[in-house]
């Protein structure tokens, strides 16, 4: 085959074949392909798109680059959740306890920060000692003694899709449905799972800010779940204000602790136990949807669920005496509080700024190789429809850079409006897909 010829055929709308896809994937990753030319068949599909049987095909061609786990040895049913992302989601955390609690078992191979999106492995690793390295066999001994295991991708693992991903991250090729579902279903299908619950966000805060765009990509990886013969259940949420209360690496564990030791309830809460129970239906410990929830409510009620948190810390070498008392994990040398200015209620967030601004603080990362403050981040204090009084704290900042402190109460006091009037309560689930 020809690789210009490719590109022409892909550049001019045109369908590609199977076998003409995995060769451009194959020979990429074999170093035999240039950048300049994968540039140009990324930029192609960018702008042209890809029909369901070339994005099957391209997740294939992924899929193969590297090892497809066999969790065969291991029983019980294998299912995992993925989110796109967004401001504060540490729903991982408290998910994945719950449903090692119900005898599912969940093989999660996670992710970093992207932009301005925490990832889960750097919240993991704020807890010292915490291992997101392991093995592939560590990775089994973990998910079969525990039930649950959270690592990140290992160069076995869809080898094709860290190059691939590097490239779109440098050619402004990113937000490209096909190719998020390829990079994404590669790397979840090689974990070797029988199911997987889908959280797609949408709003301010979320790479798909337009809920049409964040449907079409739902149902582009739920229908190539399904041509693989992995059982789907997707969700589009909103990301219009952080999920929770808690932005930064450190705060969002002990949110999660919060959840899963104490019954915090707030949206993070009513979200985990919806995916928990999705996850749990799927991994056949329930009958419906609605039963997996009610199960997960009551693992959660308790307390066994933050057992198997303190568990899993454990066997990923982690120091559970910071998770079992929070109080004494180190703090950061400033903090600041944001007072309101006016009466009235919450009607707007800028949540995209709030996770820019917990990078500032340095909760997250400018440059691939800056290193991140577990301590650093954000306590914002209400959500949309709240009420709010003059001179109420409407969030707490944590740095031990000066500067970000600083630079972090103007750009929060300019993400946040007020208004006279009561906004509607936001709607957390907008869309689901059984």
């Amino acid at each position: 085959m020809n690789t210009t010829e490719l590109i022409r055929k892909k550049r001019n709308n045109e369908a590609l074949t199977k076998e003409e896809i995995l060769y451009l994937v194959n020979n990429f990753t074999k170093n035999k392909i240039p950048d300049y030319q994968f540039s140009a068949f990324l930029m192609s599909v960018y702008f042209n798109g890809m029909n369901k049987e070339e994005t099957s095909a391209l997740t294939e061609a992924m899929l193969y680059s590297g090892k497809v786990l066999n969790l065969d040895s291991i029983p019980g049913v294998k299912i995992d959740k993925h989110s796109t992302g967004g401001v504060g989601d540490k729903t991982s955390l408290i998910l994945a306890p719950i449903v090692a609690c119900a005898g599912v078992k969940v093989p999660m191979i996670s992710g970093r920060g992207l932009g301005h999106s925490g990832g889960t492995l750097d919240k993991l690793e704020s807890i010292p000692g915490f291992r997101t390295d392991l093995s592939i066999t560590e990775y089994k001994k973990v998910l079969k003694k525990v039930g649950a295991v959270l690592i990140g991708q290992t160069k076995e693992v869809a080898p094709a899709d860290k190059l691939i991903y590097a490239l779109r991250d440098v050619t402004a090729t990113v937000e490209s449905i096909p190719l998020i579902t390829g990079s994404i279903m590669s790397k979840k299908l090689a974990e070797g799972i029988d199911g997987l619950v889908l959280d797609v966000k949408t709003g301010n805060g979320a790479f798909m800010q337009k809920e049409k765009d964040a449907v079409a990509l739902a149902d582009s990886l739920i229908q190539t779940a399904k041509i693989f013969n992995k059982k789907v259940i997707g969700f589009v949420t909103d990301m219009n204000q952080p999920l929770g209360n808690y932005i930064g690496n450190w705060l969002e564990v002990y949110e999660s602790i919060q959840v899963l030791r104490d019954a915090k309830k707030n949206d993070l809460t009513e979200l985990s136990l919806i995916l928990s129970g999705a996850m749990i239906y799927l991994g056949k410990k329930a009958n419906s949807l609605e039963e997996g929830i009610e199960t997960a409510i009551k693992i959660l009620s308790s307390g066994k669920a933050f057992d198997k948190f303190v568990k899993i810390v454990e066997e990923q070498n982690g120091k559970t005496d910071f998770v079992l008392h929070p109080e004494k994990y180190p703090k950061a040398k400033y903090k600041e509080v944001i007072k309101s200015k006016a009466s009235g209620y919450l009607s707007e967030v800028n949540t995209y700024e709030l996770g820019m601004v917990g990078i500032d603080l340095g909760a997250g990362r400018k440059t691939k190789d800056d290193k991140i403050d577990p301590k650093a981040g954000i306590i914002f204090n209400y959500k949309i429809g709240d009420t709010i009084n003059k001179g109420a704290v409407l969030a707490e900042i944590f740095s031990d850079s000066k500067t970000g402190i600083e630079n972090a109460k103007k750009r929060i006091s300019l993400a946040i409006n007020i208004s006279t009037s009561k906004p509607k309560k936001v709607k957390l689930i907008k869309k689901v897909f059984t």
